[in-house]
């Protein structure tokens, strides 16, 4: 028996659980990692046995390029992650850069922890030329290709490569990507500058969750994906 297209889905990575429950759809299972690499991947794995087929990593990131601005969506054609580059599905991404013409096209770092110093953006950036930076789309990728499945990525800048992140941002997801209140409470009493670097960030995050909810009205109920690759008897 042939599997239908209510039978089958797209699984999308995220590390925030305000990012899944925007690209969550009728077609669309979410996995929001929270910074936890094991419990993103184990997720991921679970609803691909559940007949996902096709993985997108979707969200926000951290800008690379001096002319990425906030808000600016990324439709990249590769990942360069540290164990080596993972290459997107060409028709997917063909598909998303139709959906999406304004759009950035070109690579995406992926990284296992949040780069929240302007150096080290700027020398992942000198690295790797890429125009973002996130921690989910390397481990989306292997496992997609592990698979054999379609993989895609629909990123939005967040913090731009010259704006510092708060140290309260990289401890304040709890699990399964939930903003963990105490946590940041914690963190910025250990951390009293960071109140300065508050309101860019507020200001930064505004226009790319504007820019990613945006994106995925736009991008439809399969994510852009073709609805014949949902089938298990189309290649």
């Amino acid at each position: 028996m042939n599997s239908t297209t209510d039978e089958r889905f797209v699984v999308v990575a995220t590390g925030l659980a305000f990012e899944a429950r925007i690209a969550a759809g009728p077609h669309v299972r979410c996995v929001a990692g929270g910074m936890d690499a094991q419990r993103l991947a184990a997720g991921l794995e679970r609803e691909i046995a559940q007949g996902a087929a096709a993985v997108m990593s979707f969200g926000i990131a951290g800008g690379l390029a001096p002319d990425v601005v906030a808000g600016t969506p990324v439709i990249p054609g590769r990942v360069i992650g540290d164990d080596g580059d993972h290459p997107c599905d060409e028709r997917w991404v063909a598909a998303l850069r139709e959906a999406m013409p304004d759009a950035r096209a070109g690579d995406i770092a992926s990284v296992d922890a949040p780069l929240v110093d302007v150096d080290a953006k700027r020398a992942l950036h000198a690295r790797t030329q890429a125009l973002a930076v996130d921690t989910e789309s390397h481990i989306a990728a292997r496992i997609a290709r592990a698979h054999a499945l379609p993989f895609a990525v629909f990123r939005v800048v967040a913090d731009p490569v010259g704006h510092a992140l708060p140290a309260a941002v990289s401890a304040a997801l709890g699990a399964g990507g939930r903003v963990d209140v105490v946590r940041v409470i914690r963190a910025f009493a250990t951390n009293p500058a960071d109140w300065l670097r508050l309101p860019q960030t507020a200001i930064d995050s505004g226009l790319a969750f504007g820019a990613l909810l945006r994106g995925r009205r736009r991008l439809g109920l399969r994510l852009g994906l073709d609805a014949r690759a949902l089938l298990l008897d189309v290649p």
